[in-house]
């Protein structure tokens, strides 16, 4: 019953604030990726969204057209409101302007309480309260470099750089840092924006149950290789997932601490190239944390950042590209 009314509730507000932006999209396809959610987590921050608009437009909305009536109302010269010099006081005026905040605080305050433990990205309800008892959830290590993502799979022993697969219908826990500066992690479709930082660890979850391949972002500037720092995530079918992790346990090249070093050094990854590793040491995500902490860098070159298409034809050479 209550997601009965949670879907309807959001199904009207999706359509109330969906009308305008949709009429400015035009004819250039679906930008608004955040109101096409394909994940739970991105469905639920959603919902949570549109609770919020359209709470705080119905009082915008409630009080302009107050302010519409009280001008026409009581407009200079035409008498149609009625002077009571001795009026000094309306119950029905409290009630109206202490009741509506107060009810829509209590609102607001309920939404925002059930949705900041339903959206923890340490611990989302919204997923962990539905785990079932023989599920087997996916986990993966991102450590985002300057300027690539490598996705590692303890639990397969295996990583691949700008690429993120995942099963459907799977729940997948996502541990984060970075080996330079701070960024975010965002999948727009399937789960929220999340902070990665160097020497340091976040978490995420998610979960989808639609097949298909969704964009993900780094989603703050970062540097000069940010606008190629891109991957696709594609939610697959368990078998083909299985599928998958098969081929890239395949692959000839392997990581090591040493070679990890090589793939961190800055690299602007025009081609969005993929890459897959077969083998991955245990505790590669906490080695990098303890390795950043502890001061290690991967300088960027000068001629990077002060000549970039001499430096993108110096790759070219060297045959990054």
């Amino acid at each position: 019953m209550q997601v009965k009314w949670r879907n309807n509730l959001k199904n009207g507000c999706r359509h109330a604030v969906l009308a305008p932006i949709l009429l400015l999209s035009g004819c250039a396809g679906n930008p608004f990726w955040i109101f096409d959610p394909k994940g739970l987590m991105a469905d639920t921050n959603l919902f949570y969204l549109l609770v919020d608009v359209g709470i705080m437009g119905s009082i915008v909305g409630l009080t302009a057209l107050l302010v519409i009536w009280f001008m026409w109302r009581y407009q200079k010269g035409k008498n149609r409101g009625k002077y009571d010099p001795t009026w000094s006081h309306s119950n029905t005026i409290e009630v109206v302007v202490w009741g509506i905040p107060i009810i829509a605080v209590g609102f607001l305050s309920y939404f925002a309480v059930t949705g900041t433990f339903e959206l923890n990205p340490y611990n989302p309800t919204v997923i962990t309260n539905h785990l079932k008892p023989v599920s087997d959830p996916v986990e993966v290590d991102v450590i985002a470099t300057d300027w690539q993502w490598l996705f590692v799979y303890p639990q397969y022993h295996m990583a691949a750089a700008n690429e993120l697969v995942l099963p459907a219908h799977t729940p997948v826990f996502f541990r984060l840092t970075s080996s330079a500066v701070t960024t975010t992690f965002f999948i727009p479709q399937l789960v929220g924006m999340i902070d990665v930082m160097p020497g340091m660890r976040t978490k995420n979850a998610l979960e989808s149950n639609h097949v298909g391949e969704y964009q993900g972002i780094a989603s703050d500037y970062a540097g000069a290789g940010t606008s190629w720092m891109t991957f696709k995530t594609r939610i697959v079918k368990s078998a083909d997932f299985r599928e998958w992790v098969r081929k890239v346990q395949q692959s000839p090249t392997s990581m090591t601490y040493a070679s990890f070093n090589d793939y961190a050094d800055p690299y602007i990854n025009v081609h969005h190239k993929v890459a897959y590793f077969s083998s991955v040491p245990d505790g590669l995500f906490d080695h990098v944390v303890d390795e950043v902490m502890k001061g290690k860098t991967w300088p960027i070159p000068p001629m990077m950042t002060e000549n970039m298409v001499a430096y993108m034809q110096k790759q070219n050479a060297e045959h990054r590209d």
